[in-house]
């Protein structure tokens, strides 16, 4: 198997091929930019030849530079396309990937496999050799490059109905993921647009009954992309009337109000007001209403109760320089 791929030979070959078709994103240093500590060593690699066609070029899912002929007539890049990979291919990765102990051999394997899974054939294969449980062991991977790539693999996967099936039972161990990683890394952001796609439909909204609070404290300590994309989740789950009970019941961050600012990104606010405009047209009863304000800084206090600075604050907003934005608190607060 190793001699046929070429891939999984050994470190030197994956960081030949890694620094000749994508500058390398896999870090070397002690900690990487989230703080997180990989502890990945390489040994002294040699720069590889890939032979144009090779089913080492072909599996790589990237743009692989070809040598230069002794007499010059070719200097093209050749440009293998992941959707071109057959099943004894995707096959051999997912049987390397259960084998190797390299972390950055593993990175290989599931960025060549992320690729592979933009494509909706590929999703079908992986899904039928049992690949999706394979690659979701390695979210619990000790290298932090390696989790966030089992994420992006995971999110590809995601886009086929039927993958949604399989990947749902690892929601709770994205939710660990984001509550356990440092704010605004890569593997919050990852697990996040995970979570995105697997909210668009009702289907899987319960499974995010008990993450409500979590995503709402995202909202007042993350940069704007985490923001963002943590709306996406909440906007998704919002537009369910099922929902509705678990989301107002939630404890909320009584700042999240504040976040109704001229003063926020416009991508972060324009969600907000939809996020917000779902909230609104939730109608309790009274007695319903009352229950909820005995409940400490829930959400229906922080932003549906009278005595919430919401109404105030989006009256202001009806001034902001987005007309978007002025129409959607025009629309909350007819």
């Amino acid at each position: 198997m190793k001699a046929l791929l070429g891939i999984v030979a050994g470190a030197g070959a994956f960081y030949g091929i890694y620094k000749l078709v994508s500058g390398g994103s896999f870090k070397r240093n002690k900690k990487s930019a989230n703080g997180e500590s990989p502890s990945v060593r390489r040994s002294q690699q040699s720069e590889v030849t890939l032979k144009p066609g090779s089913l080492l070029a072909k599996v790589s899912g990237l743009d692989v530079a070809c040598p230069r002929p002794v007499d010059g007539a070719s200097g093209d890049i050749i440009h293998p396309s992941p959707g071109n990979l057959e099943p004894q291919h995707l096959k051999i990765l997912l049987s390397s990937l259960q084998t190797i102990n390299n972390p950055f051999e593993r990175f290989q394997i599931l960025l060549t496999l992320a690729n592979a899974a933009a494509f909706t054939v590929n999703q079908n294969l992986i899904r039928e050799l049992e690949g999706i449980h394979i690659i979701a062991g390695f979210l619990s991977d000790p290298a932090a490059e390696v989790r966030v790539q089992t994420l992006i693999a995971l999110n590809n996967l995601c886009m086929n109905i039927k993958n949604q099936e399989q990947i749902k039972v690892y929601v709770p161990k994205v939710l660990e993921l984001i509550e356990m990683s440092p704010v605004n890394s890569d593997l919050q952001l990852g697990a996040l647009r995970l979570l995105t796609n697997l909210s668009v439909t009702d289907k899987h909204q319960y499974l995010f009954k008990e993450s409500i609070t979590l995503l709402l404290s995202l909202l007042v300590v993350s940069n704007e992309a985490l923001q963002v994309q943590a709306l996406k989740v909440l906007v998704n789950v919002s537009s369910n009337p099922d929902m509705m009970d678990d989301i107002v019941q939630a404890q909320a961050p009584a700042s999240v109000v504040l976040l109704f600012d001229a003063r926020t990104a416009p991508a972060v606010l324009l969600r907000l007001l939809t996020f917000a405009g779902n909230l609104k047209a939730w109608r309790p009863s009274a007695q319903v209403a009352d229950e909820l304000r005995q409940k400490q800084d829930c959400l229906f206090r922080v932003m549906l109760d009278e005595s919430s600075q919401l109404h105030s604050r989006l009256v202001q907003l009806l001034s902001h320089p987005n007309g978007e934005i002025q129409a959607q608190v025009a629309r909350i607060l007819t």
